[in-house]
């Protein structure tokens, strides 16, 4: 059944186009911009719909961001307290801003973590203020993505958005890095083995604790509820979770844990109940942090290529900006990396 026109003075908009396809507001944008890698059935939706909406695009509006500032924000959406604990901001600034230093243009780190500071945020990189952005971090179903691309404003994020699908954006193997790591585990005669995990709110999270689940049941062991710990977003909770895991399944035998500096926590917990590593307790971590060659015993983690990371998404960026076809999704590999605690 088609959906009505708007009548009177009423001009269509791009939220209209996009109820009558169907489909999000940025991926309206992406069809009218040109984007490559929309489903075909997808962009079919959405130019019928413009055809039943009769809606044109704001030219005007479009000029506004396609004038050039030469600056690119890259947008990380923790407090200054995580991101100064977690080494793996630091190797992603490190790797976009080598990839940026090959371009005319200029980097600029924001940060918001509160409410007040994602609405400044936004009113400043929809005011014309950047080229583009690259957000990092993103949880749930965080709208600004789509928002930016409705807006005209080149985007790629870091890591798999669990909102729109058709945001341009890079990550790494995170499900087959973790399913490698709790292989090797299996391989070294170990059974008992928990995770404790990173926040499910982020595909990151959610795919280490799909790989994990992969590797056991590859096994033929069923991952069980209590083998499973929550270690929020830091070393004192991780820490926390492991004295958890050892209460309740005093005969485990090994852990995977979703961040380094989340095992750096576990580690110890492990040394606080008298449990050496590897003899009676493995474990694993995820990123080859520079903090994984200094635990003790050295920690045997995936190693994601951030820094590499850092710089795909800048050339993701740099594409959009310059009218290039993108492609996206950008997955590069992970790599397990043995060391003593296993």
């Amino acid at each position: 059944m088609d959906h009505e026109r708007p009548t009177g003075t009423d001009r269509p908009t791009l939220n209209d186009v996009a109820a009558v396809a169907g489909v999000s507001a940025a991926t309206v944008s992406r069809v009218i911009n040109g984007y490559p890698h929309v489903r075909p059935q997808v962009r079919a939706a959405v130019q019928n719909a413009i055809r039943q909406t009769g809606y044109t695009p704001n030219n005007a509006a479009r000029s506004l961001v396609t004038r050039r500032t030469d600056t690119i924000a890259l947008v990380v959406s923790e407090s200054e307290s995580h991101i100064s604990a977690e080494p793996f901001f630091a190797a992603l600034t490190r790797g976009a801003s080598r990839a940026i230093s090959a371009t005319d243009r200029h980097l600029m780190l924001l940060m918001a973590h509160s409410a007040e500071e994602r609405e400044r945020l936004e009113r400043y990189l929809l005011g014309g203020h950047v080229d583009g952005a690259v957000l990092v971090s993103l949880h749930g179903l965080d709208p600004l993505p789509g928002t930016l691309l409705t807006a005209g404003v080149p985007v790629a994020v870091a890591g798999r958005p669990l909102g729109d699908p058709d945001v341009p954006y890079a990550d790494v193997d995170n499900r087959g890095g973790a399913e490698q790591a709790v292989a090797h585990l299996l391989a070294t005669g170990r059974r008992q083995i928990a995770t404790i995990t990173a926040r499910q709110d982020m595909s990151s999270g959610i795919d280490r604790l799909r790989g994990f689940r992969d590797a056991l049941q590859a096994a033929g062991i069923r991952p069980l509820l209590p083998l499973i710990a929550d270690g929020g977003m830091g070393q004192e909770e991780a820490q926390q979770a492991m004295a958890g895991l050892l209460e309740t399944m005093p005969d485990l035998d090994a852990v995977f844990v979703a961040s380094d500096v989340m095992a750096l926590g576990a580690l110890h917990a492990l040394r606080e109940a008298g449990a050496p590593v590897p003899d009676d307790v493995a474990v694993v971590g995820f990123d080859d942090s520079v903090l994984a060659a200094h635990t003790d015993p050295p920690l045997t983690t995936v190693r994601q290529p951030v820094e590499e990371l850092g710089g795909a998404l800048v050339q993701l960026l740099d594409a959009q900006i310059q009218g290039k076809a993108v492609e996206s999704p950008v997955i590069l590999p992970t790599e397990l990396v043995i060391r003593a605690s296993t």
